[in-house]
C-alpha cells in the first residue's frame, strides 16, 4: 500500500499534468483573426493591388512621432511603379545593448524619384497587449506585414528608441529586388484572407524575409543558429555577400549606425534622403 508521503506526491503529479495539458489545450484551440481591438499601429492591414509594373497600395503607414508612444495616426494611399525600382535596403534593430541576439528586422525598397516603401513582418497586438519573446511563442500574436513609409518605421526607432539602428545597402540585381518586393506583398496579402500566428522563432520578422529570398533565389539565405536570434542577420549577411560593403562587420556596423542621423531628420519631408548622408 503506497505510502501517505508518496500517495501526495503522485496525486501532486497528476495535478500538474493535467494544468499543463489544459493550458496547452486552451493554447491549441486558439485560431488565427483579423478581428480582433488591435493597437493604433497594428489596426490596419495592408489592401493591395498588382496591375503591370504598377502596385496600389491601401494603409501604407505614415504616422506623425512625437515620441516613441506619441504619434497622429496617418494611413495613405499610395502608387509605385516597379519600373523605377532601384536599391534594398537592410534594416536591423537590436533590442539589447548586453546580449545581441535579440532585435527586429526589415526590409526598404528605394524608387527613382527618391521614395521609399519599408515592408515590415511583425507581433500584431492588440490594443493594451506588450510584445514578448516568451508571449510569442504561445499563439498570442497573429502576423502582420506593415508596409509603410520610412519616416514612420525607422524613424520611430532610430529617433526615439533606445538602442541602436542600423542600414545596410543590399547587393542584388533590380530584377530580383522586384521579385522580392512582389513576394512579401503578396503574402501581405494572403493574410487578409488566410491570417497566421506570428511565432518568436518559427514565423517572425527575420524568417519570413529570409523565405520570401529564398523562393525567389533557392538556397541564397541557408537557416542557421544565428538567424533564430536576428541581431546576428549582419553578420550572416556579410558573410554571404548580401551587404553592398567591403568594410569589416565592426566598421560596417559604425558606417551603417542612423541613430543620430535619424534624430536630425524627424519631421523633415526628406527624411529618407537625410539618414542616407553619412553611409553612401
Amino acid at each position: 500500500m503506497p505510502s501517505p508521503r508518496s500517495t501526495y506526491w503522485r496525486i501532486l503529479l497528476l495535478l500538474l499534468l493535467c494544468s499543463v495539458g489544459g493550458f496547452g489545450a486552451i493554447i491549441f484551440s486558439r485560431r488565427p483573426s483579423n478581428d480582433r481591438r488591435w493597437a493604433a499601429d497594428h489596426a490596419r492591414l495592408p489592401e493591395i493591388v498588382f496591375a503591370d509594373s504598377l502596385i496600389r497600395i491601401a494603409n501604407v503607414r505614415n504616422f506623425q512621432y512625437r515620441s516613441a508612444d506619441s504619434f497622429s495616426v496617418h494611413y495613405e494611399t499610395r502608387t509605385y511603379d516597379l519600373r523605377k525600382l532601384e536599391s534594398v535596403w537592410f534594416v536591423l534593430a537590436p533590442f539589447s545593448t548586453s546580449w545581441r541576439g535579440p532585435a527586429h528586422s526589415f526590409v526598404s525598397f528605394g524608387f527613382a524619384d527618391s521614395t521609399f516603401l519599408a515592408v515590415s513582418v511583425e507581433a500584431r497586438r492588440e490594443e493594451g497587449e506588450s510584445y514578448g519573446v516568451l508571449a510569442g511563442m504561445g499563439r498570442n500574436f497573429e502576423l502582420i506585414y506593415v508596409v509603410g513609409d520610412e519616416a514612420d518605421l525607422i524613424g520611430k526607432r532610430a529617433g526615439f528608441g533606445e538602442f541602436d539602428v542600423y542600414l545596410y545597402p543590399i547587393a542584388t540585381t533590380v530584377e530580383r529586388a522586384r521579385a522580392v518586393l512582389l513576394d512579401l506583398l503578396a503574402r501581405s496579402d494572403r493574410l487578409r484572407l488566410q491570417p497566421e500566428f506570428y511565432h518568436t522563432v518559427s514565423n517572425n520578422c527575420t524568417s519570413n524575409l529570409v523565405a520570401s529570398v529564398n523562393r525567389v533565389a533557392p538556397g541564397r539565405i541557408p537557416m542557421g543558429l544565428k538567424l533564430v536570434f536576428p541581431g546576428y542577420a549582419d553578420e550572416v549577411g556579410r558573410s554571404l555577400g548580401l551587404i553592398d560593403s567591403t568594410l569589416s562587420l565592426e566598421q560596417a556596423r559604425a558606417r551603417f549606425r542612423i541613430n543620430d542621423a535619424a534624430r536630425r531628420a524627424m519631421g523633415q519631408p526628406d527624411f529618407s534622403l537625410r539618414i542616407r548622408d553619412q553611409i553612401r
